[in-house]
């Protein structure tokens, strides 16, 4: 299953390349930004499950930066945890009330951080606001969503997505192989909209379905793309063999003997 991933937007280079290898060697895969104007391009472009902000920054501060990536559609939803020197109850109570999960105050013990993390990850995942195999939100996260876009006045798209031929895939190789597919179907979707789409945007899980909401004006070229990149990506996740024939045969040799090409990521709906 793919690691974990965090976003550690950190200005200190000493701290930030401890925790960097700290969480790397309990398998998350990690990025780090040194500003905050970094991290909330970083936030957007790589969606991690939860981000560890660090409150005195050299540009914006961790507040600031919360609030922007709070009010990003594309981001809003991820756990975050702030990093700080101070003990205040006023700047905890500041944090809190921009959206943060959690506080923790330096020096911090780093194991016990890590439990924080995994807390945070773990919550979010069991009380259904993020998809498990892909951190994305869901359940009524997504209808929130959905009715937030509809109550307002600018015209979007509402497209849900499918990946074809997952349930026989997943039959053949397995539910940890289909989940790393399900889930690099994910980044795939949530990268394009991070390079093509608007600020307002989003992605979101309902059961297999990937629901997409865009405020492009060609939403045509943007699900192109994101099928360009799905079914160029995709074919590793086969073996060799079926990588040779072009997809997978069934029962072969028989009179049930059927063929399925490679999966592809195709719009189920939409609707303005």
């Amino acid at each position: 299953m793919a690691n974990k991933r965090l976003l550690i937007i950190e200005d200190d280079y000493d701290v930030a390349e401890m925790l960097v290898m700290y969480f790397m060697s309990h398998q998350y895969e990690v990025y780090h930004a040194d500003s905050g104007a970094m991290g909330v391009e970083m936030a957007r472009a790589k969606f991690p499950q939860l981000i560890l902000l660090d409150v005195m920054m050299p540009d914006i501060d961790g507040y600031e930066t919360c609030s922007l990536i709070r009010h990003m559609a594309l981001t809003k939803y991820i756990p975050i945890i702030f990093l700080t020197q101070r003990d205040e109850r006023a700047n905890k109570v500041k944090g809190l009330e921009l959206g943060a999960d959690d506080y923790v105050t330096k020096p911090f013990d780093i194991d016990e951080l890590r439990l924080r993390v995994q807390g945070a990850i773990r919550r979010a995942t069991r009380e259904s606001l993020h998809e498990p195999r892909t951190g994305l939100p869901t359940g009524s996260l997504v209808e929130e969503e959905i009715a937030r876009h509809q109550n307002s006045d600018k015209p979007f798209q509402l497209i849900y997505l499918d990946v074809s031929n997952f349930t026989v895939y997943s039959e053949v190789y397995g539910f940890v192989a289909a989940n790393e597919v399900f889930g690099f179907a994910a980044r795939t979707i949530q990268q394009t909209l991070a390079d093509q789409g608007s600020p307002n945007d989003f992605i979101g899980v309902i059961d297999d379905h990937f629901v997409m909401i865009t405020y492009v004006q060609k939403p045509g070229d943007l699900i192109r793309t994101i099928q360009t990149q799905f079914v160029e990506g995709v074919k590793p996740f086969y073996s060799f063999a079926d990588i040779e024939r072009g997809g997978l045969m069934l029962n072969t040799d028989t009179d049930e003997e059927h063929f399925y090409a490679f999966m592809t990521l195709s719009p189920l709906d939409a609707q303005v």
